[in-house]
């Protein structure tokens, strides 16, 4: 990792030019070293027609760079002017009223427009054209916050997803077959039968999904047709900044394109699923990721939410991605919109340019990410550990959640990534390798008919891996339809199991225990196995129905083996499974993470605003303070220690 970047997103085309100065002047006084600008300045960029001005946004990036501030360049496609919008209707989305969307804030765009596609090229090549190569910007961001939503459902998109049927299933046929159509006597005579699903239908998880698929598959090709323009032009660090789920796959959207940005805005008592979030991240590519939006105080639209943050929230918030692996934390946003859509937005600094407390921690943060620059440039995080997130079972679980009120990504969270706040653990999907692992966790993994996933992941087992599975891993096929030969696609086979019961109720009734006699904490879902002779019985319901059938099963495949999970396990009974030693000891507020490489050392993030400790098994240097450190010691609310051994 070189260079660490510390900043906001900026507007220029809000202020009058006199306003740049002073606000260089803030950037140098709170420690700000980056600012992203352009993702909404379109019309600026072209008030006529084919006639592009780039000269004002020249000049930002120029006095930028000779004040040693660097520049994020945004192209501007998620905010087409006006006149272009109004003289070019088709650009805009259809909505499931079959309106088109109103001239009214931003994202109109239908993606499958031919004009749009052609208007984004254009003006993708003149800043190519201008800013490639230019001194001062660090990377580029592609749109804004790109999300299918609920899609368009004009002609064009319809024709469009059902030549992406076609190509899928070749037949009608074959996709009534493939979705049940045969209830309720819905199969389609031709693919031009198909309709989307609309919001106020009672609708076919398999059709939802389908369309959900289609829409991502469209928002790759625009994405990736803006990379390839800049990409030809020599432009690098091309991303485009994406929000925390992950039901637009982060694994496929940034498979053409060089570095993964993240948007954020979690409450200030929710800063442990951004530890999740930055796992994920730092795994999708081997490089730093970069943070590309979070609040810095409160958010807001016509009025302010998501409220007070304590202190020193702002600084652990700050902290905590480049404690994971991150380059660059840039807030939204420098400077609160003086009118508008979100005028009542929190930011760095005010309308009228005055610093709020929380800018306070960001320049304590800023200042302190320098005296640990060193230390965070040469060494990077290393996991033995991974667990699957996927974005075919967010997909699936959206539209066929089986259990009631199943939030998939919360469940990961809680349930499973959250057992890891000591450890170092690598949060993957079903395309990531699996080289290095020693270990790797597949809860509610719906489908993992993809990406050649059961024979990779048996080879794996066969070389020495621990595979933890389930529960509800294998359940469906990736049409959202449930298999008919078994409860799973492949796991009774390779676990060596017949699943004799299954209650996807969660109940006070079900418990269950170790073979030591100890007890094993289950909820949320009930598997009941039957062994076979090849397969060990490592923990069996003691009480409800199922009793003695076992919940957990062991059998070895290879030189390594695979663990059947048939419900959700207690944290402190999934880490006896995962049997490895953490980072360090330390009370479950504070998040370690482990860095090695030229130096070796332990960042520890308190994010619970209450005092908590970790247990150092030697001599530290802690670089903020540069106290020397060993044994028990206490972190204070927010506090981050950066340990060097």
């Amino acid at each position: 990792m070189k260079n660490l970047y510390i900043g906001a997103a900026y507007y220029p085309e809000m202020w009058d030019e006199n306003e740049l100065k002073k606000d260089i002047e803030r950037c140098k006084q709170y420690g700000i070293n980056c600012l992203r600008v352009g993702e909404f300045a379109w019309g600026k960029m072209e008030p006529e027609e084919g006639k592009y001005d780039f000269s004002w946004l020249e000049r930002v990036v120029d006095e930028l760079y000779k004040n040693g501030i660097y520049t994020v360049m945004c192209t501007p496609t998620c905010t087409p002017p006006r006149w272009m919008l109004n003289k070019y209707p088709e650009m805009r989305r259809v909505m499931p009223d079959k309106q088109r969307t109103r001239v009214s804030s931003r994202c109109h765009v239908c993606k499958s427009s031919p004009t749009a596609r052609k208007k984004n090229a254009q003006v993708v090549e003149a800043m190519a054209k201008t800013f490639a190569g230019r001194k001062g910007i660090i990377g580029w961001q592609l749109d804004n916050e790109i999300y299918p939503s609920e899609g368009c459902y004009c002609e064009n998109c319809k024709s469009g997803f059902r030549s992406y049927l076609k190509d899928k299933y070749k037949t009608s046929e074959a996709l009534n077959r493939a979705w049940g159509m045969t209830r309720w006597s819905l199969e389609y005579n031709s693919f031009d039968d198909v309709q989307p699903p609309y919001p106020d239908e009672w609708r076919h998880p398999s059709l939802c999904k389908a369309w959900w698929d289609y829409q991502c598959g469209l928002i790759c090709s625009f994405v990736n047709e803006q990379a390839d323009i800049l990409h030809k032009h020599g432009c690098e660090n091309v991303g485009t900044d994406m929000m925390p789920t992950n039901s637009l796959s982060y694994y496929s959207l940034n498979e053409r394109l060089d570095v993964v940005q993240y948007n954020h805005y979690d409450t200030a008592d929710k800063l442990y699923i951004n530890a999740f979030a930055y796992d994920f991240l730092r795994s999708i590519k081997d490089k730093p990721f970069w943070v590309t939006e979070t609040q810095v105080g409160w958010n807001g639209s016509e009025y302010s939410e998501n409220g007070y943050r304590p202190e020193d929230n702002c600084y652990a918030n700050t902290w905590l991605p480049f404690a994971k692996g991150a380059q660059m934390n840039l807030y939204w946003l420098f400077r609160t919109h003086p009118n508008g859509h979100e005028i009542a937005h929190g930011a760095l600094f005010s309308s009228a340019g005055r610093a709020y407390r929380v800018s306070e921690e960001v320049k304590k943060a800023s200042d302190d990410l320098i005296k640990c620059k060193d230390f965070l440039e040469q060494t990077k995080v290393k996991s033995k550990i991974a667990l699957h997130y996927s974005s075919t079972a967010t997909n699936t679980f959206a539209y066929a959640p089986i259990l009631k009120n199943l939030n998939y990504r919360q469940t990961v969270i809680d349930k499973y990534h959250a057992a890891f706040r000591h450890y170092n653990i690598d949060v993957i999907d079903t395309p990531h390798g699996f080289d290095g692992y020693e270990v790797i966790i597949s809860p509610f993994l719906a489908s993992v008919d993809e990406n050649g996933f059961k024979e990779r992941i048996t080879e794996w087992i066969k070389n020495g891996g621990t595979w933890i599975v389930g529960p509800m891993t294998d359940i469906m096929d990736g049409n959202v339809s449930k298999y008919t030969n078994s409860p799973y696609g492949f796991l009774e086979e390779l676990a060596g199991v017949y699943t004799k019961y299954q209650k996807p109720i969660d109940n006070e009734v079900f418990k269950a225990k170790w073979n030591d006699g100890e007890e094993c904490g289950i909820g949320c879902c009930f598997d009941a196995y039957e062994g076979n002779e090849t397969t060990k019985s490592l923990a069996q319901y003691s009480a409800g129905e199922f009793a003695p059938l076992s919940v957990v099963t062991e059998r070895n495949v290879g030189k390594g083996k695979i663990i059947l999970v048939g419900s959700v396990l207690s944290h402190k009974d999934l880490l006896k499974l995962v049997n490895k030693t953490p980072v360090a000891e330390a009370s479950d507020n504070v998040i370690l993470t482990e860095r090695s490489g030229v130096y070796s050392g332990i960042i520890a993030v308190e994010l619970q605003n209450k005092d908590g400790y970790i247990v150092l098994d030697g001599q530290y240097t802690e670089l903020i303070s540069s106290r020397q450190l060993s044994g028990r010691v206490k972190v204070k609310p927010y506090e981050v220690l950066v340990l060097k051994k």
